[in-house]
């Protein structure tokens, strides 16, 4: 069993592996020492809503693009009607480069219309992948299991229960992502928490066997991420590059985000098969960037720049511009702090707006899921450059949203996320709504 370098059935690290044993809180070092919390921490929020009635339509086909999971995390409620949302950076490159000369602009106005309603009566969905039929396995947080859904018809089928899940808290069954030869392997990732931790496995999706039978036995191929009830982070994605990008939080132990022993407040990047990626900043290492509170949002633009979106403390969340090795701050810094050594983000949000969780990037745009914000954010782009302020569209009609999907073109996947435990659920609810935008 591999993962990447991580060996031994209680998340030890191999004697050639980089960061020794895993400690308590996730702490992975020769000592398993912890860092130490700062403040108080905050929780995914309740928001009131007004619902109105959802156009029910079938979802013709999807492409097979980015797989998205969300995670549970904080928000708050974002600005009111006609309000003006909060300024972006002024520069969208973490690093300080220019956009790409000749970039093409995304116009500074969108839209968002209410295509249609995949299927409803879902419970706790996170983590969402597209089949190449079109057809869309989804992870139940809470039940531990993966479904499939019929989107010619909205019927919804169990595949299988994953193994070792322990729900509690933000944790659970969250992101999923197909592996990039699911054609010949028929591999599903998923990332999950178990008792000792968070982790990556696949499981080979037989379709030939019975309906909540399909799932085979679990390969592990990452895990000793810590877990905690708050901060799993949870998002999955393969990269452009083929290669396997996870989310991370830090438990709410903000010292580990900044800890390069530690694999909480990370984003990961990793062989398929869990191993560390030459040209990673670290030999021997999955670490790809570090100083994160929270990730739950993982996307590319069509020029292959990875965008993260993550939850902040009480001050700012933030949609960033990922760079290999980056320092996004936390916990020295939330928002934009202009620190040398520290990459700002290129949005931000007040706490109480946003909560973000799943992010798709589709007609020139990030579009950004917003859970106790309960909207859901576009942020118009001239390659990685912002060209207005982020608008926001859906405000309190559906509810908590947890992930964004882009499916091609001018379509996305919008995922709802009010059976929870933090949402105030209706009939119907859970859902997957089909989007058309702008």
């Amino acid at each position: 069993m591999r993962y990447g370098r991580m060996h031994g059935r209680d998340g030890q690290v191999g004697p050639d592996g980089p960061y020794g044993q895993v400690g308590p809180n996730g702490q992975v070092g020769p000592n398993g020492r912890t860092g130490r919390a700062r403040g108080p921490e905050r929780y995914e929020g309740q928001g009131a809503r007004g619902r109105s009635a959802l156009a029910a339509a079938a979802l013709a086909g999807c492409g097979v693009l980015l797989a998205a999971g969300c995670s549970p995390a904080g928000g708050g409620e974002g600005a009111r009607a006609g309000s003006s949302p909060p300024r972006t950076a002024p520069s969208a490159r973490s690093s300080g480069s220019p956009a790409p000369s000749g970039a093409s602009a995304a116009p500074a106005k969108g839209s968002v219309t209410v295509a249609g309603e995949v299927a409803k009566g879902l419970e706790s969905p996170w983590g969402v992948a597209p089949l190449p039929d079109g057809d869309l396995l989804v992870a139940s947080r809470d039940k531990g299991t993966i479904s499939r859904i019929r989107v010619s018809t909205g019927e919804v089928t169990p595949i299988g229960k994953v193994p070792g899940v322990a729900p509690g808290g933000e944790g659970g069954l969250l992101g999923l992502a197909l592996s990039p030869g699911f054609a010949s392997d028929r591999m599903v990732y998923a990332y999950f928490t178990t008792e000792s931790d968070n982790r990556i496995a696949r499981m080979r999706y037989d379709e030939q066997r019975d309906p909540g039978q399909q799932l085979g036995a679990p390969d592990t191929v990452f895990r000793g991420i810590p877990k905690g009830l708050i901060h799993n982070g949870g998002r999955i994605a393969f990269g452009p590059d083929k290669m396997l990008y996870a989310g991370t939080g830090e438990t709410g132990d903000t010292g580990l985000a900044q800890d390069m022993k530690s694999l909480g407040g990370k984003i990961l990047r990793m062989t398929p098969d869990g191993d560390p990626v030459h040209g990673n900043p670290e030999p021997d290492s999955v670490v790809y960037s570090y100083g994160h509170r929270n990730v739950q949002g993982l996307a590319w633009d069509k020029d292959k720049r990875l965008w993260a979106a993550e939850f902040g403390q009480k001050a700012w969340d933030e949609l960033n511009l990922i760079e290999p090795g980056g320092n996004y701050g936390w916990p020295e810094a939330e928002g934009k702090a202009g620190r040398p050594g520290l990459r700002d983000p290129v949005a931000v949000w007040k706490t109480d707006e946003a909560s973000p969780s799943g992010i798709a990037w589709a007609q020139g745009s990030v579009w950004m899921a917003a859970l106790k914000g309960e909207r859901l954010w576009r942020i118009p782009l001239a390659g990685a450059v912002p060209v207005a302020e982020p608008e926001a569209f859906l405000e309190g009609k559906y509810g908590r949203l947890r992930t964004v999907v882009a499916l091609g073109g001018d379509r996305l996947l919008l995922v709802t996320s009010e059976t929870d435990g933090r949402g105030s659920p209706e009939s119907g609810d859970d859902r997957i709504l089909t989007l058309t935008v702008r």
